[in-house]
Parts: C-alpha cells; structure tokens; sequence
C-alpha cells in the first residue's frame, strides 16, 4: 500500500513539474534548482508516455486470454515428445501473448494439469520476449535500428530453447512445483466474462505500471546523474557491457511490453549487444517474478534458474554479437 501510494505520488509530480515548469522556473526559489533535476522529468515523462499504448494493448491482450482462453487448449497443441515440445513451447507466446508479470501462475497451473516442467520453463520464458505487442514495442522503441528487435526474438528464442534441454536433464521424472493448497478468493464477477476481463485488465494495468514507473524514473535517474565517461568506459565493452545490463534488466523489473523504450534511452551509451542482454534478460528474469518463483516452485529449481539463465544468456548475446551485430 505505501509502495503503491509512492508510485501514484511520483507521477503525480512529475505530470506536475511537467506541465508548469516554465511557471516553476520564474519563481526565485525554485531557480536555483539545477537543471538535472528538470531533465529527470522529461526522460521519465518520455519514457512513460511511449510505453503506455503499448501496455494497455497487452494488458488487455493478457486479460482476454485469461478469460476466454483454457489450459487445456495450450496442452493439446504441444507433442508428447519431450525435445520436440521445446520448439511450439517456445513459439507458443506468438499466438498466446502474456508478459511476465501474468506468465508464472499460468504455467504453475499448466504444469499442474500434466505439462512437462521443462516445456512449462520455455513457455515461461520465451512469451514475454515472443509474442507481437512485444515485438511491435520494441519495432517502435528502435525505429532507427529495427533489426533489433528481430535479434530480440531470435536471441530470446535460442536462449529458452538452451535453459529448457538443461532444466530437462538436470529435473527430469522430478517435480518443481511446491505442494501449496490452492486458494479461491478470486474476487472478479464470474457471471460476466466481459465484466471478468476488465477487472483483469485494470488489476494488471496498476501493477505493470508501478513497475514501468518505477523503471522509467530509475532510468531517467541513471542517464542524467551517472558521470557519462564511466558508462562509455562500460558501456562500449563487448565483455563488460552485458552483463551490467542484464543486472540493471533484473533490477528494474519493467515489463517487457514496455522494456524496450527504457532499453532505448540507453542506446547511445551501450553497446547493442548489451541493450539486446537486457531486452532479452529481464523478461525471463527480474525481481518482482523472482519473488513469484519462490511462492511457486521450489526453492531448489528456482535458485538453479538464476544460476543457469544470466549465464545461457550472456554467452548467447555474446556470440550473436560477435557474428550478427
């Protein structure tokens, strides 16, 4: 409640500062504020304005599947045989698009009803990077650079695909769920699928967008106080460079439906192959699921998660950038 409280505060602001700052500046006191403070306002402001179409075309996207859309009908399309499942499971966010802020309890309950761990893993982590409200956000957010966004899918693809051979051999016959009763105080209007989708949508919209708030104005922050020669020093580092953008990826926890325009505020600092660590890394992998997968599945196959997925994914961007980018 306080954080939710803080974020609504810090909007409020920054629409304020936003909208008289030429007022604000004429006042002798508020003169002597340094322009870097204003400067925050605008990139927040920027980044926030450009993700919102994008976020609430995919909330409701994701309200629509968890309405009218079964389990069941995910299962029936994947093979029984446990390598050739890995490929539809990884396209499946293509038809099925879900972030990843709704992706974790889905694929608890798939796994439940008989999916394979390891299908349910790639599922996981492939449909927040690909599915089409991503790839038009992150087609929009790189304008300049479009082709980024096919090495976004194509990176994030690949990597899915690697964590779900090494999850099956290194979990196979076991099971990575916790044993938790499940709990129906599902407060929607069940009667009413129409009335059932809005009350999804506007639960989701109010979380992602405390977490795009929180991003955008942690961004903004970093671009406009971290002294620009540290960064070019990392940020131009075929080695260095993603793996602290995959760091700041899992520390902003901003969905991928938005990821893409605070990733593009970054471009003229990092490499590419850095900014496609974090396109691709954070969607997989961020603090707000991390908390998710402990409540979910065992602390055992969690902790093996995080230790396999920076490292699949750095050494993933790390070849790509050396033949593609």
């Amino acid at each position: 409640m306080v954080k939710d409280s803080f974020v609504l505060l810090l909007f409020c602001l920054f629409l304020f500062l936003f909208l008289f700052a030429e007022e604000i500046n004429n006042i002798s006191f508020f003169s002597r504020i340094p322009s870097k403070f204003f400067n925050v306002n605008t990139i927040f402001l920027s980044i926030i304005l450009e993700a919102i179409p994008f976020i609430l075309l995919g909330v409701f996207v994701s309200a629509i599947i968890q309405t009218f859309v079964s389990e069941n009908v995910i299962r029936r399309v994947l093979p029984r045989n446990a390598y050739f499942a890995l490929i539809p499971a990884a396209l499946l966010g293509i038809i099925f698009p879900i972030c990843e802020c709704a992706i974790i309890p889905v694929v608890r309950r798939l796994i439940k009803k008989g999916m394979p761990s390891h299908v349910g893993v790639v599922f996981m982590l492939s449909a927040p990077i690909l599915n089409p409200v991503v790839y038009a956000s992150t087609y929009f957010a790189f304008k300049s650079t479009p082709y980024i966004a096919n090495a976004r899918m194509f990176v994030g693809f690949i990597s899915s695909i690697i964590i779900g051979l090494i999850i099956y051999r290194q979990f196979k016959g076991e099971t990575i769920l916790k044993t938790v009763r499940d709990s129906h105080h599902d407060h929607h209007t069940k009667g009413n699928r129409i009335l059932e989708t809005l009350y999804h949508a506007g639960d989701e919209l109010f979380d992602t967008g405390k977490y795009l708030f929180i991003g955008a104005f942690l961004a903004s922050l970093f671009q406009t106080f971290i002294d620009r020669n540290v960064l070019l020093s990392i940020g131009t580092s075929t080695a260095l460079a993603p793996g602290v953008m995959m760091g700041l990826g899992y520390v902003l926890s901003i969905c991928s439906s938005a990821d893409a325009f605070v990733a593009s505020s970054f471009g003229s600092t990092f490499t590419e192959g850095s900014i496609l660590a974090f396109l691709v890394f954070g969607p997989m992998l961020d603090i707000k699921n991390t908390l998710m997968l402990f409540g979910y599945f065992k602390k055992k196959f969690v902790l093996f998660l995080m230790m396999i997925t920076p490292i699949v994914v750095y050494f993933t961007v790390y070849l790509f950038q050396l033949f593609f980018l």
